[in-house]
């Protein structure tokens, strides 16, 4: 597959599919806000511009960013991707993003004549660096079908879920789960914990039962050892998407109390200052509302991602 390929966004995610993307063969230009995020791809092949219309020519330009509006911004802002006379023939898009601010952006693209296919994935930085994301995408089929091969090589699986911003429906329940999940997992946890059943235990017995899985298990580590620091997504950005997830609800007409409780709880670590730190950090919130102080089990644990 001879295609000039941009990314764009190189976050904890953003690198990470890059990476993969490189070793896989592909040729990579990339280019991030902060150029010294890019330099250490270059170690591995990738061409690190300048300017974001540098990769205007590109045929395929991945985009990794955090919020709606910076999609915009790079796209179509001052110096933005297809604010130039070049244009790249798709874009792809892997952020959590609204799916009205989705609508807004491929309509404006396919006005100038590019694809647009939105990719969100399941996975964390770690995730992805294992080879082991599932990537879903929607849009033109014939797009996918084209742009499949690249994302195969970042992902275990790819799907196409359908035309048009219905994968931005599947990434704002995934994530809105996600929540949830972790909400449920640290409240549990602390009961019993606060019983008196060692935490590493009682995670690794939930890990092998029928209702561990990928997520419990890469979790388990950091909830054991309370490896906040080692941030994988943060409790700001873990709100963004419950508000999304709320917004959709309403918009769908679908009551999800669970997503609405969750979000307070979500909301009010955010409001004690928890920025830059793992999310995971709501296990700590949650034990001392019970009156609990935990402590590092320092127990070396599998997060189930190793080969």
């Amino acid at each position: 597959m001879d295609k000039r390929i941009g990314w764009i966004g190189l976050g904890r995610m953003g690198e990470a599919m890059a990476k993969r993307l490189i070793k896989a063969g592909h040729p990579v230009s990339v280019w991030n806000r902060t150029a010294a995020k890019a330099a250490p791809l270059a170690e591995y092949g990738a061409t690190i511009v300048a300017h974001k219309q540098d990769l205007a020519t590109c045929d395929f330009v991945f985009t990794m960013v955090s919020t709606t509006d910076d999609l915009k911004e790079v796209l179509f802002g001052e110096g933005g991707l297809v604010a130039g006379a070049a244009k790249p023939k798709v874009v792809i898009d892997s952020s959590s993003i609204s799916q009205e601010g989705s609508v807004e952006i491929r309509q404006r693209l396919e006005a100038m004549g590019v694809g647009y296919l939105c990719s969100p994935v399941s996975g964390n930085a770690k995730v992805a660096k294992a080879g082991k994301l599932l990537q879903v995408a929607s849009g033109p089929k014939a797009l996918y079908d084209e742009i499949e091969p690249c994302l195969q090589a970042m992902a275990r699986k790819v799907m196409w879920v359908g035309e048009g911003e219905l994968a931005r429906v599947w990434k704002i329940a995934h994530n809105t789960m996600f929540g949830v999940v972790i909400q449920n997992l640290c409240e549990i946890t602390v009961l019993a914990e606060k019983a008196g059943i060692p935490r590493h235990i009682f995670l690794e017995s939930i890990n092998d039962s029928v209702l561990g899985s990928m997520y419990t298990r890469y979790k388990t580590p950091t909830l054991t050892n309370l490896t906040f620091d080692q941030v994988t997504f943060t409790p700001k950005l873990l709100l963004k998407d419950m508000d999304l997830g709320l917004g959709a609800a309403k918009a769908h007409g679908v009551a999800m109390p669970a997503a609405a409780a969750t979000r307070e709880s979500i909301a009010r670590m955010v409001g004690h200052g928890h920025d830059n730190i793992d999310f995971a950090v709501l296990l700590q919130e949650t034990a001392a509302d019970a009156g609990l102080v935990l402590k590092s089990e320092n127990v070396k644990m599998s997060d189930g991602l190793e080969s």
